[in-house]
């Protein structure tokens, strides 16, 4: 049986023998088509938006340099199924995006700056 298995963030496709249940194989699988996302930077001010919660992002409405009002839906967060919308917790105008659509965030990590 063929697995796909994730160890410190790496895919790894593994197969086990289902008589030994032992790994004949380890080898890297196929790169994820996500760009890993850029990191946030500490010198633009405003409003931090944050994910409440891990998921994967479906898609990003707004771009940097866009003005936005409170409440105005930033991005979809899908989690457990569900999607989630992400909004402005401000009005202004989007200093920085840090979430890519199809890209993998945590709980509490940084998806756009609004200020």
């Amino acid at each position: 049986m063929k697995y796909i298995v994730t160890l410190n963030g790496k895919n790894y496709e593994v197969e086990v023998d289902e008589i030994e249940a032992s790994v004949t194989d380890v080898s890297p699988a196929a790169p994820q088509p996500a760009a890993p996302a850029p990191a946030p930077n500490a010198n633009v001010q405003g409003a931090q938006v944050i994910a409440p919660m891990p998921g994967n992002i479906l898609a990003v409405n707004v771009r940097e340099g866009d003005s936005v009002k409170t409440g105005q839906v930033l991005m979809i967060l899908e989690a457990m199924k569900m999607e989630n919308e992400i909004v402005s917790p401000c009005d202004g105008t989007v200093k920085q995006i840090t979430a890519q659509k199809g890209s993998t965030v945590d709980s509490g990590e940084i998806l756009a700056v609004v200020g």
